[in-house]
């Protein structure tokens, strides 16, 4: 005879439908007075069982258990579609590109709870075959963060991602500075191009790429106040970005750069230059204020820098336009402060680091320990040639 189970303990039955053993168990009444009841399904009896003690373990310590079929996948796009909220598209962007890329083919079929140590690590070493190390990176961050989110969510008991280490990968592009010799072949080429005056300024202040293209007329001020005391040079107020919120990119960064006379010049040309686009456009123009444009007024984006920027130093002596980029004209310009004997600190401040362990680790290429500052340094190594 079969013995009937303790109150308490549950039952057990097969469900024909799903053809399953289903053992299930009241735990008691919500507020509203509806059962609760925790299920554990299986092939066979015992099976069933063991997912029921699994679930109710995980009611004693307070987890809302997730569907057992709730992946990888799932985790990841539930972090993509809310956990990145308010972010940059720029950033969603890339997040969105790597986990569809990288992490969804390898890892997302795998249910969440059942994901381990050992295919995280399988995962990673496979990955750094072909991936930088920057990369990697970014992709176990963006997979930690989704399973992170998860565990608040009671989804899965712990992170099993932010667990494993992220192994090195190949050796990824590294940033490049010019030499003065291509720094000159630079601006020279680049003269009567549409980037002219970009080129001139990032060179020559190390404005960040992200600052320029947010930069407008009234945070440039070409002629000063010489009656002031002291007087005050000609100079440009870094104070906004493309960034979401317009800020920029740490409070430091928010700074008032003195011009060297080239980008003055090269300034006051851009401004005419930009009035005959202002006319050839007509009504298609669109007045934003910004000192680097389209041809109808409209802001640049990262693309059309790049491609302007190589177009205009397609012709520069020794210098393969290919292989550069607008945001190596700032590694440059803290390479030629350098050998020029800038110290460290007033280097920084001039490019808007919060500190110096970034401008020394990845912007500066040589040193020299002698003292000068920004724009009358950099009016010695680019000299205003006078006009025949």
């Amino acid at each position: 005879m079969t013995k009937r189970r303790s109150r308490g303990d549950g039952g057990l039955h097969w469900d024909e439908k799903r053809q399953r053993w289903i053992a299930s168990v009241t735990l008691g009444y919500d507020p509203s007075g509806k059962r609760i009841v925790k299920r554990g399904s299986g092939k066979t009896k015992t099976e069933a069982k063991n997912k029921l003690k699994e679930v109710l373990r995980d009611h004693e310590d307070g987890l809302a258990i997730a569907p057992s079929n709730y992946t990888v996948e799932n985790a990841v796009n539930d972090w993509l579609m809310y956990g990145l909220a308010g972010r940059d598209k720029g950033t969603l962007d890339t997040c969105t590109s790597l986990c569809r890329n990288h992490i969804i083919p390898a890892l997302g079929a795998r249910k969440l709870r059942e994901l381990s140590g050992e295919d995280v690590d399988k995962w990673l070493a496979e990955k750094a075959k072909t991936l930088s190390t920057r990369t990697l990176q970014s992709i176990h961050s963006c997979l930690n963060r989704a399973v992170k989110r998860a565990m608040v969510r009671d989804k899965v008991k712990r992170n099993i991602v932010e667990l494993c280490a992220v192994p090195a990968g190949q050796p990824g592009r590294p940033s490049k500075a010019l030499t003065l010799a291509q720094a000159e072949a630079v601006l020279k080429a680049a003269e009567g191009t549409s980037a002219h005056a970009y080129i001139v300024l990032a060179l020559l202040t190390g404005a960040r790429t992200e600052e320029l293209r947010a930069l407008t007329w009234d945070h440039v001020f070409l002629k000063g106040d010489p009656s002031a005391t002291p007087p005050v040079p000609p100079h440009i107020a870094v104070w906004r970005s493309v960034r979401t919120g317009g800020d920029t990119k740490t409070k430091k960064s928010r700074r008032t750069i003195a011009l060297p006379a080239r980008c003055v010049d090269a300034l006051w040309q851009h401004w005419e230059d930009q009035g005959w686009d202002r006319l050839a456009a007509g009504d298609k123009w669109e007045e934003n204020g910004l000192v680097f444009s389209s041809a109808v007024g409209t802001a640049l984006d990262a693309t059309n820098v790049r491609r302007a920027f190589r177009q205009a130093i397609a012709g520069a002596e020794g210098v393969d336009a290919k292989e550069w980029t607008p945001r190596e004209l700032r590694h440059s310009f803290v390479s030629l402060l350098s050998d020029r004997g800038v110290p460290l600190e007033e280097i920084s401040r001039l490019v808007g680091h919060s500190g110096t362990a970034v401008t020394e680790e990845v912007y500066r290429k040589q040193i020299r320990p002698v003292i000068q500052t920004g724009a009358t340094v950099m009016d010695g190594i680019f000299k205003n040639d006078p006009k025949p």
